[in-house]
């Protein structure tokens, strides 16, 4: 299994490096770097294949040409479904609307779009605490209280209680 995931996420990376646009020094972040960081984070703890995917591809309906028919095609249906669940709707203005919208989408999609959502806000939280980015980590916060908000018993991972740890960690420091 091994094997044949490894050939996959390579060729969710070749798509990535395709289909992206280039980041510079006025990207909040770099979006390859990023999107590669949480696949691997979801590999490294020993996801299903579509969840390490869509964590791999998480950003390409967002900021790409990109189609859902074109992830269905060369991911599968499962896989556009969670990349789709875990995109941000951006005809809704208001941030905390927007981001309450999208968890909200992810918790009903299933505990894997939320996993998914999940990496890819711990990750960013992690980045914007290397760079000190007190907006971006405030908008991190947002959204790990609105994970939190659909997290429920049924829901358990190590990656939410990864989550509410340094989430907690942040807060405590000053």
């Amino acid at each position: 299994m091994k094997k044949q995931l490894d050939i996959e996420y390579e060729k969710a990376v070749r798509f990535l490096a395709e289909y992206l646009p280039e980041s510079s020094e006025k990207t909040r972040k770099p979006i390859l770097a990023h999107d590669i960081r949480v696949g691997v984070g979801l590999y490294e703890r020993n996801y299903s294949r579509d969840i390490v995917l869509a964590g791999l591809l998480h950003d390409t309906l967002e900021f790409s040409e990109v189609s859902y028919e074109m992830l269905e095609k060369e991911f599968g249906e499962n896989v556009a479904k969670l990349v789709s669940a875990c995109s941000k709707d951006r005809s809704i203005e208001d941030s905390d609307a927007r981001i309450e919208e999208q968890i909200k989408r992810c918790a009903e999609s299933g505990k894997d779009a939320l996993i998914v959502k999940t990496a890819d806000i711990l990750d960013s939280f992690k980045f914007y605490t290397s760079q000190s980015n007190e907006s971006e980590l405030e908008y991190c916060r947002k959204n790990t209280e609105e994970i939190f908000r659909y997290v429920t018993d049924d829901f358990t991972d190590e990656i939410f209680v990864e989550l509410g740890e340094f989430n907690e960690e942040k807060a405590a420091k000053p």
